[in-house]
């Protein structure tokens, strides 16, 4: 143990007037210079060690410190001290506070609390901070916005479609995107076990100049099979790149699994490219039903409430936890750890490259939309509907 850690071990086990004499103690022990050492070496103050040194020459007191002894507390000294700290900190009259446009952090809340006459340092205002309950706290993610009037009834009728489809053996997939990923030797937020004084080290900045393009992977997720498959392409996510990512799965992995199969079930939230009022998603579920001879049927989710697709917390949560602090570096990188994502619970995935152009803005007019063979749910068809291919009619 060292002389410094030893004096730290001490002085949170000695009450005040033993941890001056132990000091006094050390610096008689050295002789000349022997304060100075001490205070260098054990943090405390000068003129404590040298009161120490003189206490050791005298009878020790009954009492560590003496009736009334000690600085008084800033708020007994400082009677609107707590009532104007806990006005910035929880505004209840102008909202225009001298830190509204500011961090709460200690150096403004020093700098407001100065500009009305109060003085004190930012050490003993994140003591009185924590005598008065508060804490650092982060933003905490609880509002999912506007809460639309018949969300219960949506999850009810979603919940009702997919057991009928589940009862006939037909397959329910979840889609989604992902966030994109920038391509190249990037920072990828996560930690994980390294040798001892070992980092992966990366690039200082994220700048998409830097990288090698930017990966948009688009998942399905098998909700029956527990299986996952990404299509990861590197241009936009459109809905045509959307659809043929459902394409893609059912051509390498869905009929194969379900041969008998005329008919699919997908859960997607309502925005985006496979969004409630996306023309282009319908024209190109259109093209697919037509190819794989399926009818399709889609249940979007209610308005504020993606983060309870199914695909979120059943793959692509796991594929975060897989890959985080790998950077990733190439394609071939983010197709292997994709493809290496699996749970206990039975979860594998199946991950390819995409690298179509699909190019953004494309129009679909009225008279093809007429064209599409689309069912409207009675309850809300513009969430529920199913569209058959057109050889049927």
């Amino acid at each position: 143990m060292t002389t410094k850690e030893q004096y730290a071990v001490l002085h949170t086990m000695l009450n005040e007037l033993q941890w001056r004499i132990y000091l006094g103690t050390e610096a008689e022990k050295i002789g000349f210079g022997g304060i100075s050492a001490v205070a260098r070496e054990s943090g405390s103050d000068r003129k404590t060690i040298g009161k120490g040194v003189k206490e050791l020459k005298q009878p020790i007191p009954e009492r560590v410190r003496r009736v009334g002894g000690g600085r008084k507390r800033l708020k007994e000294t400082d009677t609107t001290l707590v009532a104007d700290l806990e006005e910035l900190l929880e505004p209840k009259g102008d909202p225009m506070t001298l830190v509204r446009w500011t961090t709460k952090s200690l150096s403004n809340l020093t700098a407001a609390l100065g500009k009305q006459k109060h003085t004190i340092k930012k050490s003993a205002l994140a003591n009185l901070l924590g005598s008065l309950g508060f804490s650092l706290k982060g933003n905490k993610k609880n509002i999912e916005g506007r809460t639309h009037p018949d969300r219960d009834l949506q999850f009810q009728h979603i919940k009702k479609t997919c057991k009928q489809f589940e009862n006939r053996g037909n397959p329910i997939i979840s889609v989604d995107c992902k966030k994109k990923e920038l391509i190249g030797n990037f920072k990828n937020n996560g930690r994980e076990w390294e040798p001892k004084g070992g980092h992966t080290i990366v690039n200082v900045y994220d700048f998409k100049s830097l990288a090698d393009g930017r990966a948009c992977p688009y998942g399905i997720y098998d909700t029956i099979k527990n299986t996952g498959f990404v299509n990861v392409g590197i241009d936009h996510d459109t809905a045509s790149f959307a659809v043929e990512s459902i394409r893609r799965w059912w051509n390498k992995v869905g009929k194969n699994l379900y041969r008998k199969s005329r008919e699919i079930l997908i859960t997607s939230d309502g925005g985006g490219s496979n969004g409630v009022r996306n023309k282009l998603w319908k024209k190109e579920l259109q093209k697919f039903a037509n190819e794989a001879g399926l009818s399709v049927t889609v249940v979007h989710l209610p308005p504020a409430t993606s983060k309870w697709n199914k695909i979120e917390h059943r793959l692509f949560s796991f594929i975060s936890i897989n890959w985080r602090a790998k950077p990733l570096t190439s394609l071939e990188t983010i197709i292997e750890l994709l493809s290496h994502t699996k749970t206990d619970q039975g979860l594998r995935v199946t991950a390819i490259i995409d690298k179509n152009i699909y190019p953004i803005g494309v129009k679909v007019t009225d008279e093809e939309m007429k064209k599409i063979n689309i069912t409207r749910d009675e309850f809300h068809g513009d969430w529920n509907y199913t569209i058959k291919p057109q050889s049927f009619n």
